[in-house]
């Protein structure tokens, strides 16, 4: 299989995937996290969505590996994080690659209870499923969860990031790769006054 895809690569019958300039705007980031918050205020059991969702886009993490990431692998110190079997063309396991952490990521994690090895100890499928189900309720067209991390590291850019700083975070290992999500709106931070960072951390997950 391994040599058929690569025959096929050469012969330009297989591509990368088109990439997305798809980023959410402050509004439908809003409407997300009230209708997020209503729904564990109404089932506290619920999956903690506003806490998902603003750490994907601060620590720029995939859907995967936030459900990976474990107590034991956060560095507070230095602010980093091991990100497990980071998703590589050429290593599908065993890439395990630190990470640094951004201060509002940081502040999340430690936000979070300590209920087990995992930091967040969510599937995949619910997590997907949740955010699928809020975007069609809120009539929010074509947003991805994926999109959160292009949006995270579009931010850094915005924010006046080098490359080399901002795939520290991301871990991507090229500009080639890096700048497909990288589609900027303006400089500085639009996430400055954004109210639910404060309102997360200030209350503890439970």
């Amino acid at each position: 299989m391994d040599d058929a895809h690569k025959v096929a690569k050469r012969l330009g019958l297989t591509s990368k995937s088109e990439a997305r300039e798809r980023r959410p705007a402050l509004e439908e980031l809003n409407k997300l996290m009230l209708h997020f918050g209503e729904i564990r205020r109404r089932r506290p059991s619920s999956l903690p969505m506003q806490m998902i969702v603003a750490f994907a886009i601060f620590s720029t993490r995939r859907q995967d590996e936030i459900t990976r990431i474990e107590w034991a692998d956060l560095d507070e110190k230095r602010s980093r994080i091991m990100v497990r079997d980071m998703k590589n063309p050429g290593e599908k396991k065993g890439n395990d690659v630190r990470c640094d952490l951004p201060p509002p990521a940081l502040r999340l994690i430690q936000a979070m209870p300590k209920t087990g090895a995992r930091i967040f100890p969510y599937s995949t499928d619910a997590i997907s499923a949740a955010f699928t189900r809020a975007c069609a309720f809120l009539e929010i067209d074509d947003l991805h969860f994926h999109d959160l991390r292009h949006e995270g590291v579009s931010r850094l850019f915005e924010m006046g990031g080098t490359i080399a700083s901002v795939a520290a975070v991301s871990g991507h290992r090229s500009w080639q790769s890096l700048k497909r999500y990288t589609h900027l709106d303006k400089a500085g931070d639009k996430y400055a006054a954004w109210p639910w960072l404060e309102a997360l951390t200030r209350l503890r997950t439970h």
